[in-house]
Formats: C-alpha cells, sequence, structure tokens
C-alpha cells in the first residue's frame, strides 16, 4: 500500500485516533477549513473541497483495493471533505460580507452537529452512496451528508435571522 495514500486516506494519521475516528475526522476539517478561508476566502475552501475529493477518491481507492472491508474506519478523508462541504454557506457569506468566519461560531456549531448527524444516521441518499461499496461511495456518503448538513445550516440561519 502507499504510504502517500495512507497518509491522505488517514488525514496524516489522524483516523488512527480511538475512539471515533470519523469523529476526530470532522474535528480536524475544522481549523483546517478556517486556514483556506482565512487565506483564499470561499474559492479556496471549494478548490480545497474538490482537490480533497479526487486525492481521496484515489487513496481510498488504493487503501481499500482487495481488503474485504470497502469502508474501514481509519479512512476519514471523507469525513473532512463533507465537513467542508458543510462550512460552505458559512464561509460564502463571510467572504462575501468581508466579515470574520469566526463571528458565525453557532453556524459552526450547526454545520458539525448535522454533518455527524447525517453521516451516522446515513438517511435516504447517504445511504444509497454508503451501500455502492466500493471507493466512490465510501466518498459520495459523506459528501452528501455535507450537502444535508450545508442545507440544515442555511435553514437554520434563515429561521434565526428571521428569514423563514
Amino acid at each position: 500500500m502507499s504510504g502517500l495514500a495512507k497518509m491522505i486516506a488517514t488525514v496524516l494519521g489522524v483516523g488512527y485516533v480511538r475512539p471515533a475516528p470519523g469523529t476526530w475526522g470532522s474535528l480536524v476539517a475544522l481549523p483546517w477549513a478556517w486556514l483556506l478561508h482565512v487565506i483564499g476566502g470561499f474559492p479556496l475552501l471549494c478548490l480545497g473541497v474538490v482537490v480533497a475529493f479526487a486525492k481521496g477518491w484515489w487513496a481510498t481507492g488504493v487503501m481499500t483495493r482487495g481488503g474485504g472491508e470497502h469502508d474501514p474506519s481509519e479512512i476519514v478523508v471523507d469525513e473532512l471533505v463533507g465537513q467542508w462541504i458543510a462550512l460552505l454557506p458559512l464561509s460564502y457569506a463571510a467572504w462575501s460580507m468581508g466579515m470574520n468566519i469566526l463571528v458565525m461560531w453557532p453556524g459552526w456549531i450547526a454545520a458539525f452537529a448535522l454533518f455527524r448527524l447525517f453521516d451516522i444516521w446515513k438517511p435516504g441518499p447517504v445511504g444509497w452512496a454508503d451501500r455502492r461499496g466500493d471507493a466512490l461511495g465510501v466518498m459520495l456518503d459523506d459528501v452528501i451528508a455535507g450537502l444535508l448538513a450545508a442545507l440544515g445550516v442555511l435553514l437554520l440561519a434563515g429561521l434565526y435571522h428571521g428569514m423563514m
């Protein structure tokens, strides 16, 4: 197995932290999302999602090739990608309004909690992607969970700000 694939798939070894490696993978995604946003705003976070997805798909394929388990718990790059997607509404709002993204700290908590909820619960399309049983499915279930969490963040923000 490629050492590079292992580093990418486990997010530099975070996937080996127990218990709940997926939660640790989601947590480590938060400061990295903040850093990407501070350096390049919403566009850089979007680019980060695309690059991490592509590298994660490759690394997951390498790590699961020939193995009996299609989604080993130590692979957490999918959580990183999904968590970043869940944070995109916050990044866009802060970037477009010239705000400090940390001012929206309740949104960060909501994005984290909703992403973990959808990733663990696996409703509808999240479960469908997970049942694919291949490297793309490993990545897609968290992408879809991230999209659902992002929609939840938007809904909660709209309710909080009286727009709904």
